[in-house]
């Protein structure tokens, strides 16, 4: 299981409810988080700021789901 369906799951998130809170379609979704598809930048920013995390966690570069300081 890799970090973007985790985090989908530890927060009891439908993929119909990242949609609505992304833009991305649920099944586009589901194919990142079943691996049969790279996610794209700009979906990574989506995600990351939907779930407020990092891409890199996102990506599983690192285990903090803490995100970085945003700039001002």
């Amino acid at each position: 299981m890799n970090n973007i369906q985790w985090i989908r799951l530890k927060r009891e998130l439908t993929h119909n409810a990242v949609q609505k809170g992304t833009g991305i379609h649920q099944e586009i979704v589901a194919q990142y988080e079943g691996g049969h598809r790279i996610p794209t930048t700009e979906d990574l920013i989506r995600l990351a700021r939907f779930y407020d995390t990092s891409m890199d966690y996102l990506m599983g570069l690192t285990d903090q789901e803490k995100p970085y300081p945003r700039k001002r």
